[in-house]
């Protein structure tokens, strides 16, 4: 009988292990990948290893491209034809910063949904933080003031929680209130004409919201808590179990 205890604590063990860790190992929906390629090719940069870093730019070219116009993916591609990494850097600069309005129109456009609206915010988070150390450098105030207003961003969507529990009203003044003082400290930060990006901004928005975030987990969605459901089964049919026996 033991070994029954034991199988049935190994289960409930292994419910403990946070759902998404398991979901994520076919990749963390939070994570942006246009930000990562930023990251690989300013590392390859710093190596004077032009070419990887072009590889790497080629793997997202297509998203530019599709979301941000053919001019964008132009002024990237002749930088490289140049070797001007400083260019490269800051043509790559702005590709983040229009990847950073795309999400946050995005959400503006359908603010009532929340759970597609917290993975956006959360790859638009994902993008600044690319951004972030060179911010940080030249402006520490600005890049808090931008890390702060992600943050009333996010309190700004509400969460409608579940059975009344943690329900938070959604505002969307605040909301568009906090987009437009990123976009705005961006735009002069990085001295840009225009942070729009057109029609593409509302483009790509099924691909990105049928899944969840990792760190923004809306508990108002019954799914997020069968875990926890199923565990406090388990543990109550192990004590009732046990107490039987004695």
């Amino acid at each position: 009988m033991h070994k029954f205890v034991q199988a049935i604590l190994a289960i409930a063990i292994l419910m403990m292990i946070p759902m998404d860790a398991m979901a994520y190992s076919y990749g963390d929906p939070s994570e942006e990948p246009v930000a990562i390629a930023y990251e690989e090719i300013v590392g390859y940069l710093n190596d004077d290893q032009i070419g990887k870093a072009e590889e790497v730019f080629g793997t997202i070219e297509e998203e530019v491209r599709l979301h941000m116009g053919d001019e964008v993916v132009k002024d990237v591609e002749k930088a490289f034809e140049d070797e001007d990494k400083e260019t490269i850097i800051e043509h790559m600069q702005t590709v983040l910063v229009l990847n950073i309005s795309r999400r946050l129109n995005a959400i503006e456009e359908k603010f009532d949904e929340v759970d597609k609206n917290k993975v956006l915010l959360a790859k638009a988070n994902a993008t600044y933080k690319a951004l972030s150390p060179t911010i940080q450098n030249e402006n520490a105030e600005m890049d808090a003031e931008l890390k702060d207003e992600f943050e009333k961003a996010l309190k700004a969507l509400g969460n409608p929680g579940l059975f009344g529990v943690g329900e938070q009203e959604s505002d969307e003044n605040a909301f568009t209130e906090s987009k437009e003082t990123i976009l705005e400290d961006l735009k002069q930060f990085f001295d840009l004409e225009s942070v729009e990006v057109g029609h593409y901004a509302s483009e790509g928005i099924d691909e990105d919201t049928s899944q969840n975030t990792e760190t923004w987990t809306d508990y108002a969605q019954l799914k997020n808590w069968l875990p926890i459901l199923i565990l406090l089964i388990i543990i109550v049919g192990v004590i009732v179990y046990v107490r039987r026996k004695r």
